[in-house]
C-alpha cells in the first residue's frame, strides 16, 4: 500500500472516503471498518460488513491521526466504519486553539 500525501482512499465496507494529509513513517495498512482501504479510483462498490470493534464512524472534515506511525488522514466523506492503521485505531486530532484577540 503506497500511502502518499494527497492520495485518496475509500472504505471497502462503507461509504467513507479519506485523503492522506501526512504519510506514515513506516509502511503499513490503512483500514476502515476493519478492512484495508481501496484507492478511490477502484470501481468496486462497498460490500461486506463492518467489524463491530471498528464501527465508530468517520466524520467529514475531521482529521484522524496515529501518534506511533505519524499518519494523518482527513475524512472526505462520512461513513460508518472507523479508521485504523495496522490495527491501531486512529484518534480525532484536536483543533489548535486560536490566539486571544485581546
Amino acid at each position: 500500500m503506497d500511502i502518499k500525501p494527497g492520495s485518496r482512499w475509500k472504505s471497502a465496507v462503507c461509504d467513507a472516503q479519506m485523503v492522506v494529509v501526512r504519510p506514515p513513517r513506516a509502511a503499513g495498512v490503512l483500514q476502515c471498518g476493519g478492512s484495508a482501504v481501496l484507492e478511490l479510483t477502484d470501481a468496486a462498490a462497498p460490500s461486506g460488513s463492518i467489524h463491530p470493534d471498528h464501527a465508530g464512524g468517520v466524520l467529514i472534515g475531521k482529521r484522524y491521526t496515529d501518534a506511533e506511525s505519524g499518519i494523518e488522514v482527513l475524512g472526505a466523506k462520512a461513513g460508518k466504519g472507523s479508521l485504523a492503521f495496522d490495527g491501531r485505531p486512529l484518534q480525532i486530532k484536536d483543533a489548535k486553539p486560536l490566539p486571544a484577540s485581546d
